[in-house]
């Protein structure tokens, strides 16, 4: 196989990229030049090129640490007790769970990283072949993802393209961020494929990109776009894509062949690391139960109520891991160092009772997160590709953006489809605390909660260990170590 090195120098801060210079090496002809590639008719040289940039994107949304983390724990899904000396990290996590963050933390940095990051790349390969179209369109459309991403978790963030040259950029307003995401989608959509791609984009993942933005356009603008977030939902619902008959056919190792799933991620445990949920929800010797070769750091667990709100005929409270705990050849999980607090003793027993969130949360307190299946034999990365667009989500979300326009019979229906899914008798009426709920049961460990609950008006309310939160807390803080390398930008009101 012969091999082209391209080495592309983009002029942007390294504010934005761990490095402004990269070499970007793939299986691609010997001496093609970007010229060739836009005359060329082989689809390959251009899934080779693009590879780079959708390889940022997996990147680390699945891991402890970053985005996906700082979402579910300033929701009411999850929480990470301190357990004795274990998750004391200097407190992060109890300061998110109560959301009281500061402007320096490691995993709000992160994740302003990781997006960056991937835009960066992006744009350099936006300036090494700006004649391939359908090339550029796609990646234009790509990068307005993490921005989708930015522009919930931070709001007013720098719009960084192709043409920034140099120069540390000033915050953008989110009324502009949010007007360069519609447009990135919109003047592009056409060129991307009627087919499904699964794990690159096509016309449906890129409305369903429309359907989140327009769904909370009224946080991010101040203006609601509830009958563009039902037409990009039709949209999407119209394509080649169906409910799986088996909710957790989504979520399992194997899960390609899922007909729900839009866009995902795809995580392999040899060859894109980054998904390593087993190790961050499971208790140490839950080890045994999937004979994984490296042991779990019993962390993550569901919120009590949040729990306890499923129906028990809900199949999808199967998402959780709650009782007694056994091995792969089914005897008995003991843990040696329980607590003598614990009422369960040595036998490993997943409880929804989290006795405190600090300082000594019990070892088995608080039931664990068993949405995505654990292979036997796993290591500490998984190889299940994430859903980050699938169509349970998008139905919701025409059910959501009908209700809002007062067309309750289609909310209804669309909600009920749904719900009789998840194996739930269907509801005859319907109110906007009805597809809450039923967005919570749904969309569990796919990091939508804390846009749900700002969108609701929930998040400020109080919760188990969290007193009533401040508005401004409804955006994380543009990280402190940012601005010091770039001065231009403002911190969002309140830190």
């Amino acid at each position: 196989m012969l091999k082209y090195i391209s080495k592309i120098c983009l002029l942007v801060p390294a504010l934005f990229l761990l490095g402004s210079c990269w070499e970007l090496e793939q299986e691609v002809l010997d001496g093609v030049t970007p010229e060739d590639v836009a005359n060329s008719n082989n689809p390959q040289l251009i899934e080779v090129l693009k590879a780079s940039a959708y390889s940022r994107i997996v990147g680390s949304w699945g891991g402890h640490n970053g985005i996906w983390s700082i979402n579910e724990i300033a929701s009411d899904e999850m929480v990470i007790p301190q357990r004795g000396p274990d998750w004391e990290d200097g407190g992060i996590w109890l300061r998110v769970h109560k959301h009281e963050w500061t402007t320096s933390e490691d995993a709000i940095n992160n994740s302003w990283d990781y997006c960056f990051t991937a835009i960066g790349e992006i744009n350099n390969l936006i300036i090494g072949f700006p004649d391939v179209e359908a090339l550029v369109a796609e990646l234009k459309v790509l990068r307005a993802l993490p921005y989708l991403w930015l522009i919930d978790s931070f709001g007013n963030v720098p719009i960084v393209t192709e043409e920034s040259l140099g120069g540390n950029p000033a915050n953008n307003t989110r009324q502009e961020v949010f007007d360069f995401i519609e447009r990135s989608i919109l003047d592009n959509i056409e060129f991307l494929p009627k087919e499904d791609t699964r794990t690159t984009l096509n016309y449906y993942s890129a409305q369903a990109m429309l359907a989140k933005l327009y769904l909370n356009a009224e946080v991010y603008t101040g203006t609601p776009r509830w009958a563009d977030a039902e037409a990009a939902a039709n949209e999407v619902i119209a394509g080649p894509y169906s409910l799986s008959s088996n909710f957790f056919a989504n979520f399992a190792t194997r899960n390609s062949g899922s007909t729900e799933n839009i866009l995902t991620l795809p995580y392999d445990e040899n060859n894109a690391a980054g998904l390593n949920l087993a190790m961050m929800t499971l208790h140490t010797v839950s080890q045994a139960t999937f004979d994984l070769t490296a042991q779990p750091w019993n962390g993550y667990a569901s919120m009590e109520e949040f729990y306890n709100n499923y129906d028990d005929a809900d199949v999808r409270k199967d998402a959780f891991l709650e009782g007694p705990q056994f091995a792969s050849d089914g005897s008995r999980l003991l843990d040696q160092a329980a607590e003598a607090a614990d009422p369960d003793g040595q036998p490993l027993t997943y409880t929804p009772e989290i006795n405190m969130l600090f300082p000594n949360g019990l070892r088995q307190a608080g039931v664990r997160i068993g949405k995505f299946e654990f292979a036997s034999g796993a290591g500490q990365e998984l190889s299940n590709d994430y859903p980050l667009f699938r169509l349970g989500e998008i139905i919701l979300t025409k059910a959501e953006a009908a209700f809002r326009q007062g067309k309750t019979a289609e909310a209804l229906d669309a909600l009920n489809q749904v719900r009789m899914r998840a194996g739930l008798e269907p509801l005859a009426s319907i109110t906007l605390d009805a597809i809450y709920d039923e967005r919570g049961f749904e969309m569990f460990a796919e990091a939508s909660r804390r846009t749900d609950m700002i969108r609701f008006g929930k998040f400020g309310q109080p919760w188990w260990e969290k007193g009533t939160s401040q508005s401004f807390r409804e955006l994380f803080p543009i990280p402190l170590s940012q601005i010091n390398r770039n001065p231009n930008l403002t911190q969002n009101p309140g830190y």
